[in-house]
């Protein structure tokens, strides 16, 4: 477990690691998976799309098995962690679980899932709904976007079923359910399901 400077953040290996250390191994332990890992602070980068302040990194004869269904147990251990050291909803960004680069895989997947998107919008002139995700990936959607001027995104729905959707820079969300894009490459958003009333960003 590998700490640094803690100045400037909120969290730290000197502030949550020994807890953070303490749930992992039990955790871990009774489950039954084999696997290492390292904590560590994250020196802070010029890339926003994630900048967590702490960092757990997986490695060991199980670590498949933590990636398996594009992560979910790794996702599922993160949030379980969150909730267990009471780490607010406003800081999950704060705290991040990676295996085999996977966060880094994820999110070049989401920034090229939202170039697409933005060039299904923009030749259709219609709505394009990204599937249900979390708001750390909602977030790559939205940062993604930020410098295409001819398309915008919003968040909409709740819970597990929010999502992203890109509308035309000048269309209003939609109260009734639009007739979305079709998917433009596999594994990315889908054309099933409709946008609630116009909600919060992110």
């Amino acid at each position: 477990m590998a700490g640094n400077n803690s100045v400037g953040r909120k969290y730290s290996v000197a502030t949550i690691g020994l807890r953070l250390d303490g749930f992992l191994e039990a955790t871990l332990r009774n489950a039954g998976i084999k696997v290492e890992y390292d904590i560590r602070d994250v020196q802070p980068s010029s890339d926003d799309f994630e900048t967590p302040d702490v960092q757990a990194t997986f490695s060991g004869p199980d670590v498949d098995l933590l990636l398996a269904n594009r992560a979910e147990l790794l996702l599922a251990l993160e949030h379980v962690t969150m909730e267990a050291l009471r780490i607010s909803s406003d800081d999950h960004s704060r705290l991040s679980f990676d295996a085999n680069d996977y966060r880094l895989l994820r999110i070049e997947e989401l920034r090229v899932s939202a170039t697409a998107a933005a060039d299904k919008v923009k030749r259709t002139g219609v709505p394009f709904r990204f599937n249900p995700m979390n708001s750390r990936e909602r977030r790559v959607i939205h940062l993604a976007l930020r410098n295409e001027p001819a398309v915008r995104s919003e968040s909409l729905g709740s819970g597990p079923a929010r999502g992203v959707v890109v509308y035309p820079a000048g269309m209003a969300s939609l109260p009734e359910p639009p007739r979305f894009a079709a998917e433009p490459r596999r594994g990315a958003p889908h054309s099933s399901g409709a946008p609630r009333p116009r909600g919060a960003r992110r």
